[in-house]
């Protein structure tokens, strides 16, 4: 598919948003993260910021931008629609959660509910955000049960990056906060993984032979394209990545996305002061960088089935 800039620093930016949501709504009802207002702000705002940010730029995708609130009433059968209740309806919880977090102080009682809350429509957020491309039988590289785990790992993964490195410059040095990057990343890279290989050695799903029903007969050739031009599907549908350029870009991702971080942030646990807060940061943009890499392949190396009428 032709990767458009709109739909990558979606589900960057709010994948990532939603992540440290997740992870502030859980641990600060219990208390294992500061609970002083400043930190509140800075972490809620730059969540929420992000999220925002992410869905901004996905309605620039839209055909027909003006029209998003149609997109709503479709919920009952379509996951973009749900997807768009959702993240919606979260903002509700999340701004009483930093009401009571950044006005009164409070991360318990109705709050940390509101919080939990916050986290709970974040992460099914992120699993109807996945299920928009799961869900699309026609393209085999993303209807697969790769696809969402990916996603929520991710998020977790790109938000503990950000709530280590807000953590130090704070000033709360912490190993659990560690253990947190870690353990995402390690659940994200084995996941990552899993779906490369899964991509590499699956097999065609559609052949010309069954799209157009004459296996029976033998192998089927294309006469002539249904073209003389490039078109919207050609372009849109049937994007091709060089195999050696996809492989380049995947070392990328893995060097940036996983490597870099894991390195930097365990150089948090042994360092301290600002050099352990330089790195929480270095870690948080690495990762923000890599995983721009990351979903720019997972939309150059699908393929719709459609291309299989236009030769491919």
């Amino acid at each position: 598919m032709q990767p458009a800039y709109s739909v990558i620093f979606f589900p960057s930016a709010s994948g990532m948003g939603y992540g440290l949501l997740i992870l502030l709504g859980v641990l600060a009802p219990a208390e294992m993260i500061p609970d002083n207002r400043a930190f509140g702000l800075v972490s809620l705002g730059f969540a929420l910021g992000a999220v925002t940010f992410g869905l901004v730029s996905s309605m620039w995708h839209l055909g027909h931008p003006e029209r998003v609130l149609l997109a709503y009433t479709q919920w009952r059968s379509s996951w973009l629609s749900r997807e768009g209740v959702l993240a919606t309806v979260t903002y509700a919880p999340a701004g009483l959660f930093a009401i009571g977090w950044i006005g009164f102080g409070e991360v318990v009682g109705f709050w940390g509910v509101c919080g939990l809350a916050a986290a709970v429509l974040a992460g099914f957020t992120v699993y109807s955000t996945g299920m928009i491309y799961a869900s699309l039988r026609p393209i085999p590289a993303w209807c697969n049960r790769w696809v969402v785990p990916v996603y929520l790992s991710l998020a977790l993964f790109t938000g503990a990056l950000w709530l280590n490195a807000i953590r130090l410059l704070f000033g709360h040095p912490a190993a659990d906060a560690s253990l947190v990057v870690v353990a995402t990343l390690l659940l994200s890279v084995s996941l990552k993984w899993a779906y490369w290989r899964y991509l590499d050695g699956a097999r065609a799903g559609s052949t010309p032979e069954t799209a157009t029903g004459l296996g029976s007969i033998g192998k089927v050739r294309l006469l002539d394209p249904p073209r003389t031009q490039t078109t919207y599907v050609t372009q849109e549908m049937g994007y091709r990545v060089a195999r050696r350029h996809a492989a380049k870009l995947r070392r990328y991702a893995s060097v940036l996305l996983f490597a870099l971080p894991f390195v930097l942030t365990l150089a948090t646990v042994a360092t301290h002061s600002w050099i352990a807060a330089g790195a929480a940061v270095a870690a948080a943009l690495s990762g923000s960088v890599g995983v721009v890499i990351e979903r720019w392949l997972f939309f150059a190396e699908a393929k719709h089935v459609v291309t299989l009428y236009h030769g491919a």
